[in-house]
């Protein structure tokens, strides 16, 4: 293999197609496979014909995490810390902040019970930090376990940003990570699962090994590391489905082992397909809505079926009762979207601009010879094009 560059750094259109179909996985895993108490009833039992096609949505998180790893290296290569944590508050938390604030409103007014986490002020004022699982607070939204997990691939990968990230420490960390992740499966040990998650690590190494490809060429090296991180993925991904389907039933959750590992090497296929570059012709314009629309429907669809299901399912169809609230998802996440994320994207954008104007050079006495300084670099922009692909 040689070292060439494949593509230069840049939005990847591919990712917020992949970033969608992810969520919509989530969604229909949801919808039509788990949510029995919005339902009143085992919602595969409504939806028997999709049943093994929702059910496998539950590896939505997955292709979420393997996005992840590609584009947060992206964006921490050639920046600071302090543009990198920037980047990720401005991203995550104005979203998240209206998703926990309307939690609280729903289930404090009574217009759902369906899904109530019941928690107490306190605990959604913890929620609001994003922290509440280091605080042994219960999550105000079931989904936002992913997002501690989230949170803990960037301190990770903090590290490797303070030592600087080059293509040899990747490879080193990547190494560290996968050898770590696969001694301590099945470790049931709490600081194991704390800072190694030997059950997502692979899906993060993956993504970073991608990126990788698409910077330095796909070397050898870098497919040994996607292999052994798949092995690991597929065996990871074969115990969490396992365990819910232990959880709800098969009757409820019909999914085989074997569609499972075809899902986890699918995912593998379309993020090597856009290492290399064969899905750059997806240019779409439509697709940077749906990148953007993502996280927000990721937040909010929860919360939306709980309010919406159980007054609709009773007059409407099924498959016409999740339409609907899957609609009226994507237009409250659109609103969040344009109302909140971007204002707040942008404002921080200007001000970054503006920051990044050189200060007039200090006046130079005479008899003293002016030896200029260095000029400084522009501020990275925490929201370049690839930075708006990755996940929550």
């Amino acid at each position: 293999m040689t070292g060439t560059v494949v593509r230069g750094k840049g939005r990847l259109a591919e990712l917020d197609l992949l970033r969608f179909v992810a969520a919509l996985a989530v969604v229909s895993f949801h919808y039509l496979v788990a949510f029995a108490s919005v339902w009143g009833e085992r919602p595969a039992k409504l939806f028997p014909a999709t049943a093994t096609l929702s059910g496998l949505g539950i590896l939505g998180v997955e292709l979420f995490f393997m996005i992840s790893g590609f584009v947060i290296l992206m964006s921490v290569w050639g920046r600071s810390l302090g543009a990198f944590a920037l980047s990720r508050l401005v991203r995550l938390f104005p979203a998240y902040w209206i998703s926990v604030g309307l939690v609280a409103v729903v289930y404090g007014l009574g217009a759902a019970t369906a899904l109530d986490p019941k928690l107490s002020a306190r605990d959604y004022l913890v929620n609001l930090t994003m922290l509440q699982r280091a605080f042994d607070v219960y999550d105000a939204n079931g989904v936002y376990w992913s997002l501690w997990a989230e949170l803990r691939f960037y301190l990770l990968i903090s590290v490797l940003v303070i030592v600087g990230v080059t293509f040899a420490r990747c490879l080193v960390f990547m190494g560290v990570w996968l050898l770590a992740a696969g001694f301590f499966a099945g470790s049931e040990n709490e600081w194991v699962q704390l800072i190694v998650m030997p059950k997502y690590a692979a899906y993060f190494v993956a993504g970073m090994a991608f990126f990788l490809m698409t910077r330095h060429g796909p070397k050898l090296v870098l497919w040994c590391v996607v292999g052994i991180s798949g092995g690991l993925a597929v065996d990871a991904a074969l115990t969490r489905v396992a365990g819910r389907i232990k959880a709800v039933g098969y009757d409820a959750m019909p999914v085989p082992p074997w569609t499972v590992v075809a899902v986890v090497v699918g995912f593998y296929v379309l993020m090597a397909l856009v290492a290399l570059g064969w899905l750059g012709w997806l240019r779409w314009r439509g697709l940077v809505v749906l990148g953007a629309l993502t996280y927000p429907v990721y937040l909010f669809h929860s919360t939306v079926a709980a309010v919406l299901v159980p007054v609709l399912r009773d007059t409407l169809p099924p498959w016409l009762t999740a339409l609907v609230t899957l609609l009226a998802t994507t237009a409250l996440s659109y609103a969040v979207y344009r109302l909140a994320e971007r204002p707040v994207q942008e404002f921080v954008k200007a001000r970054r601009r503006r920051g990044a104007v050189r200060a007039p050079e200090p006046a130079v006495p005479p008899g003293f010879p002016a030896v200029p300084g260095p000029v400084p670099e522009p501020a990275a922009d925490p929201f370049a094009t690839g930075e708006k692909a990755s996940v929550p």
